[in-house]
């Protein structure tokens, strides 16, 4: 690891072929220093030289010239830390490079680690997300016109004459995946090593869920513990008791993570707080404040995860038990976080003018984003050059 740091360049290939992913990672210093803590020079190598596309251990040989014995113990070790990603099919086994954010970022603190500095990475991973502002990494994560994931309801906060659909209800997202993980959370495991605890008082562990092929490959690699979906609404349920706002994949069909983010922790609801009120995709509602029933209390600003409950600029000049609190519509995410904890009834969801619609899967999604920055194309190079590769094959 030490000379892949010192020797900068070796790592410019591995860094090229991230940014070709809809979320890259903004080449810095620190951005050098997290990677050379998690590939060792051949898994830098390995993985600069991955398609866009899953791969078999076939093709990886023959892009990258190693052995098969060799390149199989190095895909075992990547996979193992979570920077590739092994798809059993059948007889074949695929490969797939793991961006780095949603990746393998996240797949670092998924588990206690002996096998990497995590209070270094801790700190590095937090001042890489911040340094630069809107020309750094949370420009590259949150400012895409599609957001890489959404916010969910608490149905039961909506009003009784609204309906959500499939995709935008937490329950039966769960209840239609086909395989179910909870996980430690990222954000708070990572928090920990900086010596911070969750100010709402959510836990590291078995809080964050992981849905489908993803859950498989975290529970294969150790990253990720098995569970039933009567499990994981209960989890659910424990979440909403702790006034945890709950995010997934910005699609419709078959999200890969339901998370339950807490103001304090997370780093999807910094990206928020920051200033980039698009960077999370917006639930159909949105919380509105009744000023005749507000005292004011408090208690909405402290439970808004988004940070967007504030003094009513009208009512800034009247004595402390004659003010209202007011909602930003532009920042609000509509997950309803906030209802539980008002006394006073007077907040309320209503329904927003228009609703929000995820592109249908995460293809589509990926789609959107990379022709937006530009990086569409590439995708459709290869992946002709690989169909008709494997025609080419075929007896």
């Amino acid at each position: 690891m030490g000379h892949l740091l010192h020797d900068k360049s070796a790592l410019v290939p591995l860094i090229d072929r991230l940014n070709r992913y809809p979320v890259g990672l903004v080449d810095s210093p620190r951005l050098r220093q997290i990677l050379a803590l998690l590939f060792d020079p051949r898994e830098a190598e390995v993985a600069a030289r991955f398609p866009l596309t899953e791969a078999t251990q076939t093709e990886l040989a023959a892009r990258t010239g190693l052995p098969p014995a060799e390149l199989d113990g190095i895909l075992e070790s990547m996979a193992n830390k979570g920077l590739v990603m092994d798809l059993p099919v059948g007889d074949e086994t695929y490969y797939l490079l793991v961006p780095g954010l949603i990746g393998f970022f996240e797949f670092s603190f998924m588990r206690a680690r002996g096998d990497l500095p995590q209070a270094e990475l801790a700190r590095l991973m937090s001042e890489y997300l911040r340094e630069q502002g809107k020309d750094g990494q949370a420009g590259e994560f949150f400012g895409s016109r599609w957001p890489l994931t959404r916010a969910l309801v608490y149905e039961d906060q909506i009003p009784v004459q609204s309906r959500v659909t499939r995709w935008e209800d937490s329950r039966q997202i769960i209840r239609d995946a086909d395989f179910h993980a909870v996980t430690m959370c990222f954000c708070r495991h990572k928090k920990a090593h900086e010596g911070k605890t969750c100010q709402q008082g959510a836990p590291v562990e078995d809080i964050c869920m992981v849905l489908g092929e993803g859950a498989r490959f975290l529970v294969r690699r150790g990253m990720a513990e098995p569970r039933s979906a009567d499990d994981m609404l209960a989890i659910l349920d424990r979440a909403r008791a702790l006034g945890l706002t709950h995010i997934t994949d910005n699609i419709r069909e078959q999200p890969s993570f339901l998370c339950n983010c807490c103001r304090c922790c997370c780093e999807l609801l910094a990206g928020v707080q920051m200033g980039f009120n698009e960077g999370i995709a917006k639930t159909p509602f949105v919380a509105e404040i009744d000023p005749e029933r507000c005292d004011y209390c408090g208690a909405c600003l402290r439970a808004c995860n988004a940070k967007c409950i504030g003094l009513d600029a009208g009512a800034r000049a009247l004595p402390r038990d004659q003010r209202w609190a007011v909602v930003d519509p532009a920042v609000c995410l509509g997950c309803g976080a906030c209802l539980q904890v008002c006394e006073q009834s007077a907040l309320a969801m209503v329904p927003r003018a228009k609703r929000p619609r995820p592109p249908r899967d995460r293809n589509a999604l990926f789609a959107r984003i990379l022709w937006d920055k530009g990086r569409l194309m590439p995708y459709i190079a290869e992946g002709l050059q690989r169909g008709l590769g494997r025609l080419r094959r075929r007896p």
